[in-house]
């Protein structure tokens, strides 16, 4: 029987971006509890390139499914990068999901030095200046380029878009000045509270963490979006082992969330059918923007 033989070996848990980033910083919160829960060694290594596309296409390519290979997932990259690039070199659908573990809000975030106080600074000078403000962000057609190109349209401005392979190199390209703000997560906002200020950020409601930041809604702009990050198994991988999966990272989940809340991640664990639902959710939820981007 494939659950009680599973796991017998050291598993590769890959992160499709670079190190520094919430993915990142999850994974190693996540290995000691997994390596306890399953009793292996978890080995946790990175590829980066492509806003995660090319980790997730050799995944799709060559992973054997046999749960000793799994890959970190993001939403809505996930959805996002198929629709618009005919080459994305994988399917959105084409794995197992094992769980969504979290979900981070994303946030509009400049350096404390930056001349823009509010988000109606940045939105004024953008009107005033097209293309001039450069926003950085984790990839191209991620949740930061995708929350990037709602707010061009909500307030009717045209910034200009810069994709790094990760969230890790975000605010050295911030504090450098070599970009005018970023289009992030909560997450950065509470890791540099001395360096940097956060203008709005897209959740339904104030995030408890940052209680002094609008949210985009409260200052007239409907957008409301982040990343769900999980993690999948190659295609056909055994029920079973995928059950194990879940019941570890389910574990591990628990064990972490003192360490990961006050970080600003939302923890969820959505396994199973929930977790297909909440794919075809994210790529409805961001259908309008998808088309309209691949109008241009």
């Amino acid at each position: 029987m494939a659950q009680a033989e599973y796991p017998e070996e050291p598993i590769t848990y890959v992160i499709s971006f670079n190190p520094g980033g919430e993915s990142d910083v999850t994974a190693r919160f996540q290995e000691p509890h997994l390596e306890e829960s399953l009793g292996v060694d978890v080995v946790v290594t990175h590829r980066p390139g492509g806003g995660g596309a090319v980790a997730w296409s050799d995944f799709q390519r060559s992973a054997e499914p046999d749960g000793y290979t799994l890959i970190g997932v993001n939403l809505p990259h996930i959805v996002a990068q198929p629709i618009l690039r005919d080459d994305a070199g994988y399917d959105t659908f084409d794995w197992d999901i094992v769980t969504w573990f979290h979900f981070t809000p994303s946030a509009l975030v400049v350096s404390k030095s930056s001349p823009f106080e509010t988000l109606e600074d940045l939105v004024s000078y953008a009107q005033e200046n097209p293309q001039v403000v450069t926003l950085g962000g984790s990839g191209t057609f991620s949740a930061n380029h995708l929350e990037t190109l709602r707010l061009e349209n909500e307030a009717e401005i045209d910034l200009t878009y810069i994709p790094f392979t990760g969230t890790g190199p975000l605010p050295s390209a911030l504090l450098g000045n070599h970009v005018s703000a970023l289009m992030s997560y909560t997450v950065l906002g509470l890791q540099m509270p001395d360096e940097v200020r956060v203008l709005a950020v897209a959740a339904e409601e104030r995030v408890s963490t940052l209680p002094d930041v609008p949210t985009f809604r409260e200052l007239g702009y409907d957008i409301v979006g982040g990343a769900y990050r999980g993690v999948a198994a190659p295609k056909g991988t055994p029920p079973e082992i995928l059950e194990t999966l879940a019941e570890a990272f389910g574990e591990t989940n628990e064990a972490i969330r003192e360490k990961q809340e006050p970080l600003g991640f939302v923890m969820t664990h959505e396994t199973g059918e929930d977790a297909v639902d909440l794919v075809e959710t994210m790529r409805q939820a961001y259908g309008d923007v998808i088309e309209a981007e691949m109008g241009n």
